[in-house]
């Protein structure tokens, strides 16, 4: 990257740092089982509430419990169950039409991120409906209130129930976008373990490989403040020690919790303290080639760890003492090289492959653009890179 854009994006950062303290974030009220989402409608006064989800949750019979106690407590409801793996522009729209046709009051987003992403921007065209997605897309864009949302979170590692992010897929231009806004953080976040029980074991190990790459991006960034590291190493220790008994003993009420609470801190700590490369190449990987999100982030995050280098040891020395991985008295470096074996050695034991099969070599050079594009001023990341140079990670990866 050439020196004036270096200083742009640096003085950038350096000043949305400066800002931090003054923005008008806020965290969702918890909840802890489905089954009091009812007497808070009812508190809100509303009746009608569209639930937002996809079909194999749906075909599941995972939201029976949370319908029941909807259905119990007269309190309607409609559902979009289409929601795709990467929420698409078209499933906004298809949502926000039922919304509206349907006169609800209140989105509830049931599933992973995806569900609760598409939940967020359908708030966001309720909230302008003369604005389209691409004039809501980007940072700051959106100034009306949303509706009432309830986000329950089926798996954990996304932490969109806390965030102020939206990724959406343009289906049409193989392209992923961010909308970050204050208003599109959910009003209640709704953490009940149970409804990550069926939860298949290939999305609990890349979801929760999700959470502690938020952990890790917020942590080793150059905007952090002393809430988000807390935050940080504390989602980091949970995930490490819950996550493979999550994978392996899908109804360990105990390891489900703690993993949920990882998410929630971590979707708080990259929320304020942003996140890094690693999710701007993933995106333009989802995109692209439909590469789950949880997925990419997973095979990526050893890879920038390592080419970070030096930069970052100090910081992955905080991380890997105060989770266990190593010991005080490692040099800086060998706690960094523990800490990223650690990491690899999480993907190995739960089967998440080294490699991402699909990428094709002619559409690195534009998926790296797009990566550029998120990244760069926003991301404070440790070392400055420009889409020549994030184009070797799309190669590394490559099978």
């Amino acid at each position: 990257m050439n020196p004036f854009k270096k200083a742009f994006c640096r003085v950038y950062q350096f000043c949305f740092h400066l800002a931090l303290p003054v923005l008008p974030y806020r965290e969702p009220k918890i909840l802890k089982n489905v089954n009091e989402i009812p007497a808070e409608i009812k508190k809100l006064n509303l009746k009608k509430a569209l639930i937002i989800t996809d079909e194999f949750l749906k075909k599941s019979g995972a939201t029976e419990e949370m319908e029941l106690s909807l259905y119990g407590n007269n309190i309607e409801f409609i559902t979009y169950d289409k929601t795709r793996p990467n929420p698409t522009t078209a499933n906004v729209e298809e949502a926000l039409k039922l919304y509206n046709r349907k006169e609800c009051q209140c989105l509830i987003a049931f599933g992973g991120g995806s569900a609760i992403d598409c939940a967020k921007a359908v708030g966001a065209r309720v909230a302008s409906p003369k604005r389209s997605l691409d004039k809501l897309k980007g940072t700051l864009r959106i100034f009306r209130k949303i509706p009432a949302l309830f986000a329950v979170p089926t798996t954990a590692g996304t932490g969109s129930e806390v965030t102020v992010t939206a990724v959406i897929t343009d289906a049409e231009k193989k392209h992923k976008y961010t909308m970050n806004s204050f208003p599109l953080i959910p009003h209640y976040a709704v953490l009940d373990p149970k409804v990550t029980y069926t939860l298949p074991k290939h999305l609990t190990s890349t979801t929760g490989m999700d959470a502690l790459t938020h952990a890790v991006e917020a942590y080793i960034g150059r905007s952090t403040s002393k809430e988000t590291r807390r935050l940080s190493k504390e989602a980091v220790k949970l995930i490490f020690k819950n996550i493979e008994t999550a994978y392996s003993e899908p109804e360990n009420y105990t390891a489900r919790e703690n993993m949920l609470k990882a998410a929630y801190k971590a979707g708080i700590a990259f929320s304020k303290s942003y996140v890094g490369y690693v999710h701007a190449v993933a995106h333009s990987l989802g995109g692209q080639y439909n590469v789950p999100h949880g997925l990419a982030n997973s095979v990526l995050l050893p890879c920038f760890l390592e080419a970070y280098g030096e930069k970052i040891h100090k910081k992955l020395y905080d991380l890997a003492v105060y989770s266990g991985v190593a010991d005080e008295n490692d040099t800086h470096k060998a706690a960094a090289e523990k800490f990223i074996e650690k990491v690899k050695t999480l993907n190995g034991n739960m089967n998440i492959p080294k490699k991402i099969a699909g990428i094709k070599e002619e559409d690195v050079p534009l998926m790296a653009k797009h990566a550029d594009k998120e990244g760069n001023p926003l991301y404070p990341v440790p070392v400055l890179m420009n889409a020549q140079e994030l184009e070797k990670f799309y190669f590394s990866v490559m099978e």
